[in-house]
């Protein structure tokens, strides 16, 4: 990624975004930007519009009203939920990147396999059938493979499904390098909300329309959020939650915790309306 872009303009920006299917309006007004050196998690319960939202900013679906705006030039990695090869097929890690990446051609894009696998820990993995890897092991194979293209944006669709507790926080810990390495922005889909909200730094929850945005504590206050979710889910974001004398602006400033009969008001301070 050009080391010279400008941080302030969006990579990729949706603008009042409806999308409809049969009639209905699955994804309603939506307004979303991402930027270079950004991570933002997109959450929201199934069925909330997430998928299609982003195959709206892929290109891959036409909305009905607003846009969306890609800064000129840009290359976006997108890593699928899943990815079946068929059980037949005799292909290792190595040629099924060789295929499945960018035409380098020959040598050169051999040579990027071993890196790009480096990146993501797998170069263990390069020689073996791609059949025989596991659910992390996948994940991380897909993850090298969108590198492969030099992404200005990574675009991670549910990254950890399948994939255990320990896995998961070892792949958003794997995330955060490639985005500080690479200065890339990063557009995450994700329902872990426990491990997601201590890995990114906007959240964007969707249900159909963007009922709120901001820092993820703010987020996790809520009460949008908490309509959506029940306080139960945020009990679980212990994990991100920490004792502490201060609280989050919506752009991750501390500020002064507050009395516990101005909490309410504060919630919203954080975390903007959709």
């Amino acid at each position: 990624m050009n080391a010279a872009t400008d941080a302030h303009e969006a990579l990729i920006e949706a603008l009042g975004l409806t999308v409809r299917i049969k009639g209905e309006a699955v994804v309603n007004g939506v307004d979303l930007a991402v930027h270079a050196g950004e991570i933002v998690t997109l959450i929201g319960p199934n069925g909330s519009g997430k998928t299609t939202l982003v195959r709206a900013i892929l290109g891959l679906v036409e909305p009905a009203q607003g846009a969306v705006r890609r800064r000129p030039g840009i290359r976006i990695g997108y890593v699928p939920q899943n990815m079946h090869v068929d059980e037949t097929l005799p292909l290792t890690v190595r040629r099924f990147l060789q295929l499945a990446g960018p035409a380098t051609g020959g040598r050169v894009a051999g040579g990027r396999v071993v890196e790009a696998l480096a990146e993501v820990g797998a170069t263990y993995v390069i020689d073996g059938p791609i059949q025989s890897i596991s659910g992390g092991e996948m994940k991380r194979v897909l993850l090298a493979q969108a590198l492969l293209g030099d992404p200005d944006l990574l675009v991670l669709d549910e990254p950890t499904a399948g994939v255990d507790v320990t896995g998961q926080e070892e792949l958003y810990t794997l995330i955060r390098e490639v985005r500080r390495g690479r200065g890339c922005g990063v557009l995450l889909v994700s329902h872990d909300l426990h491990v997601v909200m201590a890995a990114t730094d906007r959240v964007v929850c969707l249900n159909h329309h963007v009922c709120c945005t901001g820092h993820p504590e703010a987020v996790s206050r809520h009460p949008e959020y908490l309509s959506l979710f029940g306080p139960e889910a945020a009990k679980a974001l212990a994990v991100y939650t920490h004792d502490h004398d201060h609280r989050h602006r919506l752009s991750g400033e501390p500020v002064a915790a507050v009395a516990p009969e101005e909490e309410e008001a504060a919630a919203g301070a954080g975390a903007e309306h959709g």
